[in-house]
């Protein structure tokens, strides 16, 4: 018996006969221990139905019960007490999960709900950029060509156009936006040319 001796296997025996001594036990029998199916239905719902974290819920409540049973008053509502128990330990086992990351097998979990860290923009092919661009109102698309494509700035293209350059930055602002919004919602399916704006 590798670390015991005799002495502390003697101070072992004395610390249980002195649990024992005065009929601690059986009060402990008598008054708890017919509370157990209870504590197991109600353990049931705080777990959610697994049996086994149920089973484990109420032997804890018992073990803490017998701890503090010199504590327990006499002819008080004992049920009420191991309730109370079950309660404070379900409520721990709560926060030390919600605490604690959950531990979920990679093949568990569907492709669709996996985001990564370092996500790659999605490539646009140019033929989708294209399309979306078709879709543009034209004084939008004439804008973005000749500022983004083409490099002009707004004051050029606003002499070129022969309108006035806050009317090149709002058709440049609503032409962006508005391809913004045809190349996300160009996967799903075609948008109208409605919907992007004047």
């Amino acid at each position: 018996m590798g670390g015991f001796s005799s002495k502390s296997l003697k101070r072992q025996e004395k610390s249980k006969d002195r649990d024992w001594d005065g009929g601690r036990a059986r009060d402990f029998e008598l008054v708890a221990l017919p509370h157990t199916e209870s504590l197991l239905r109600m353990a049931l719902r705080l777990v959610r139905g697994d049996r086994a974290a149920a089973d484990d819920l109420v032997q804890e409540a018992f073990l803490q019960a017998w701890r503090a049973f010199d504590q327990f008053e006499r002819g008080t509502n004992c049920r009420g007490w191991l309730f109370r128990i079950l309660f404070n330990l379900s409520n721990r086992r709560n926060e030390q999960l919600r605490a604690r990351p959950a531990l979920v097998s990679a093949d568990d979990v569907p492709t669709s709900n996996v985001v990564a860290l370092y996500a790659k923009p999605r490539q646009l092919e140019a033929a989708e950029v294209l399309e979306a661009f078709d879709l543009l109102p034209e004084e939008q698309a004439t804008v973005l060509i000749l500022g983004v494509l083409e490099g002009f700035t707004c004051k050029e293209i606003a002499l070129m156009l022969g309108i006035p350059i806050g009317t090149v930055m709002s058709r440049l602002s609503r032409g962006r936006e508005g391809l913004r919004k045809l190349l996300g919602v160009h996967q799903s399916g075609r948008a109208r040319r409605s919907s992007v704006g004047s």
